[in-house]
Parts: C-alpha cells; structure tokens; sequence
C-alpha cells in the first residue's frame, strides 16, 4: 500500500527506552506510520526495528496470575497433543521465565536468547538455552526439536519469513508449535488506538497470522484468542513432505496389467482412444508406445498430430474402419463409458476392449 493507514507523531522510540535524568533532554519521539500489505493484508510499521528487537524483555511473567494460566496452558498441551518428555525449543526465552515452567511441566526445554545478560539468568538457573537469533544466517542448532514455542515475540520480526523458515528447519518431522502475538482483532474491536509501538513492527489478526505460517511451512491445527483476548494462540504441525511412493508402484501395477493385454495380440494390432493428458502420460510412463499402431480421439485439433515424447500418430475414430485392429485400450477418463458405448455400437465384438481406470485395467471382452 502506497498511503499509510494511520500515521501518530512524536511517538515513544521504544517501549523500554526510559530516559535518565541524564538523558531525558536528549530524548525526542519518532513518527510511527502503519501501513497494510496489500497481498496478505498483514498490518505492519515502516520504521526500523528497536535496537533490542532480537532480544525478549517480560514483565507480566512474572504475574501469579500469568504463572497459573501458563502452567495450566502447559499441562493442556502436553495431554493433548502428548508432549511429555519430548525436545522442546524456546524461541526467545528472556531470562527463562517460561522456559523454567515448561521443564517442570515436564518438557526436555531449551531456550532460544540474544540478550547475553538473559542467558547468563537461564543458566544460573540450571537452563539450557542457546545464544542466538533465528534471523542471524549465521546462527545454526545441532539438535532437532519436537516441539517449539513463541509466546509475543514474532511480532519483533523485521523479517518473519526468514525466521520461521530458519525455525521450520530445526524441527523434526511433524514438529508440533505454539505460536502467540497480540491480538490485532480485539485492538481494532475495541479501538484500542494507543496499542501501535515502535517496538513491534508486526500486527496480526487471525487472518493474517494463519496466512504467515502456513506460507511458511507450517499447518495451523488451531487458532483462538486467549489471556482476556489480548493474544491470539495458534498452534501449528511442521508441514510434512507427501508420501507419493505409492505411486510408483501402481505406475508399475498398471503396467503389468497393460502389456498382459496388449501382448494377447499381434503386434501393431492395438489402438489406444484418448489423448488427453493422463493417456499421453500412461503411454510414456508404461511404455508401451512400441506396441501401439495409433491413439484415436475425437478434437479435430489433435488429429493429424503426434502424441508428445512417444510420437504416435493421432487420428480420428473413423480409422477404426480405415485401418482396423483387434483391440482398443480406452483411456477417455469420466468419458470412457461414451467411449466404450461407441466402440461396441459399431464394431459389435470385432475389437476387444479394455479400459484404464484408476484401480487398473479393466478387460471387457
């Protein structure tokens, strides 16, 4: 978007940057401009990132209130989704206020932390934590985590594609994640105009958060608005690479079953009808053009042609009668019954047929 949505002036240059009595005639504000992509629809400033954007600052952890929600939260999620013991990253740990939680709720928990002060409090706790930031090129993990999380931290980012692609990377397969930011539709609901910062260059609905990790990598299993609706929770599965070994072997089944058939007749006494792309496929795929004298279909436009890579002249069906042969192999797809129907209506039991169909080869005669 070209305009800014809303601009405020002489803002706060950080929610963290408190001016000393030293400094406080020095201190000046800075315009905060918010603007809205306009692919995504995600809201986001056009100011650079704190100087401190890649560290975690808290105050509310330390709430007893907070404490009992985090437990609780905890304790649902390793039920849930069945957690307990496994390898647990925190992406941005501070001073290891969750992280100390998730280890007594029974997660194996490692901390994420920039802040060299925050990792020196993780480990004089007895936390593992790891010095870094996902954004650094630089920054690389030995091990391989089940699960994550990152409670308000995202919305930091200067660059939240490369941070969770860099995340996504570090996990196991079908890596379970909870991912928390502040909840952009409860500020517009309610009009909360003052919650625009310079320290947060993100702001997310629920729209917009489930559209920013699913484009990287990640499935969202669920999403809803939690601590009196000022967060929205999402928790998400490490997007898993498809199965298609199945696949070779039915290419292989398929071929068994076409080359049985076409071998009960002569050579070159065997017509294929449908050039569409699945038959083009299957010719190559179970080649079986050598044994082919010709693929017959219907559109003008293919006829006179040849079928790609495997070269086999494309006619229409009129040269059953021209040139007849003893079998047909129908491979029209949802119109091969029309075919079939055709092929029988005029040729009577003069050609045999088969025909492809997805579980296999189906012999008619």
């Amino acid at each position: 978007m070209e305009h800014p949505l809303l601009r405020y002036e002489d803002m706060p240059s950080s929610a963290q940057g408190f001016p000393t009595l030293d400094t406080v005639a020095k201190d000046r504000g800075e315009d905060l401009e918010v603007f809205q992509c306009s692919c995504c629809g995600l809201l986001q400033l056009n100011s650079r990132p704190v100087p401190y954007y890649r560290e975690v600052i808290r105050a509310t952890a330390f709430s007893d209130e907070m404490k009992m929600f985090r437990v609780e939260q905890f304790r649902h999620w390793i039920e849930q989704y069945k957690l307990d013991g496994c390898k647990l990253l925190e992406i941005g740990c501070g001073k290891g206020e969750y992280l100390s939680l998730l280890k007594s709720a029974g997660f194996d928990a490692y901390g994420m932390e920039y802040s060299a002060a925050s990792i020196k409090a993780c480990q004089q706790q007895g936390l593992n934590v790891f010095s870094g930031y996902l954004g650094d090129n630089s920054f690389r993990l030995d091990l391989s985590f089940d699960a994550f999380v990152c409670f308000n931290f995202m919305e930091h980012w200067p660059d939240p594609n490369a941070c969770l692609q860099h995340l996504h990377d570090c996990l196991s397969e079908n890596a379970i994640g909870f991912v928390e930011v502040p909840n952009v539709d409860m500020v517009i609901e309610n009009g909360l105009f003052s919650e625009f910062i310079a320290d947060h260059l993100l702001y997310f609905t629920e729209d917009t958060l489930r559209f920013t990790l699913q484009k990287n990598g990640f499935d969202v299993l669920d999403c809803h608005q939690v601590w009196h609706h000022y967060i929205l929770s999402a928790v998400v599965c490490k997007r898993g690479v498809l199965d298609l070994r199945l696949f070779e072997q039915l290419r292989s089944n398929i071929a068994i079953q076409l080359h049985a058939f076409i071998d009960r007749f002569p050579a070159k006494r065997v017509a294929i009808w449908g050039a569409g792309h699945q038959a083009l496929a299957v010719i190559s795929l179970a080649e079986i053009a050598p044994k082919i004298v010709y693929v017959i279909d219907s559109a003008p436009f293919k006829q006179g042609k040849y079928t790609p890579a495997t070269h086999l002249p494309i006619v229409p069906p009129d040269e059953l009668s021209v040139n007849p042969v003893d079998a047909v192999i129908v491979m029209a797809a949802s119109y091969s019954g029309e075919v079939v129907e055709i092929v029988r209506t005029k040729y009577g039991g003069a050609i045999s047929i088969a025909v492809l169909n997805p579980s296999g080869v189906e012999v008619l005669d």
